[in-house]
C-alpha cells in the first residue's frame, strides 16, 4: 500500500458548494418577501369582522377606522352620560374603565370622556357629592372635570 505524499485537495468545489452559495444568496430574499407578504395579510385593525386587506387597501381602510373610532368614543360618552343620570357617576366610571380595557383604541379619548362625566356629575349631584365618586380612571380626569365645573 502506497501513501501519497502530496496534500489532499479541498473537497466541496463541486455542485454542493454552488448550491450552498445560491441558497445563501436567495434564502434571505425569500424570507424578507414572505415576511412582507405575511404582514400585509394580518388583521391589524383589531376588528374580527374585517377581511384580509391587500397592501394597496391599507390607506382606504385607515380612513374608515379613524371615522369608526371617533363614532365609537362619542357613542360611549353619550351612553355613559345617560348612565350617570340614571344611576350614579361610580357606575359610569366603572363602565368607562371596562370599555377602555376591552377596546384600547378608546384610551386616547378616556380623559375627555372622564372630564365630561365629572362636569355632568357636578350638574346632577353638586360639587361635594360629585367629588365623592372620584376614582383613578384615566388618571384624575373625572376630578378635574368636577373642578372645572365647580370653578
Amino acid at each position: 500500500m502506497k501513501h501519497s505524499t502530496t496534500p489532499q485537495t479541498r473537497r466541496g468545489r463541486g455542485p454542493a458548494r454552488r448550491i450552498g452559495r445560491s441558497l445563501a444568496l436567495v434564502l434571505p430574499v425569500v424570507l424578507v418577501l414572505s415576511g412582507t407578504l405575511a404582514v400585509t395579510h394580518v388583521n391589524w385593525s383589531g376588528s374580527p369582522a374585517s377581511s384580509v386587506l391587500a397592501a394597496s387597501d391599507v390607506s382606504a381602510a385607515g380612513a374608515s377606522t379613524r371615522a369608526d373610532r371617533k363614532a365609537a368614543h362619542e357613542v360611549l360618552r353619550d351612553r355613559l352620560l345617560t348612565e350617570l343620570q340614571r344611576e350614579d357617576p361610580g357606575v359610569a366610571l366603572t363602565h368607562l374603565q371596562q370599555a377602555v380595557d376591552e377596546r384600547p383604541s378608546l384610551a386616547r379619548h378616556c380623559v375627555s370622556i372622564a372630564r365630561a362625566l365629572g362636569q355632568a356629575a357636578v350638574a346632577a349631584y353638586g360639587p361635594t357629592r360629585a367629588q365623592s365618586y372620584a376614582r383613578p380612571v384615566c388618571d384624575t380626569s373625572f376630578a378635574s372635570g368636577v373642578l372645572a365645573a365647580n370653578g
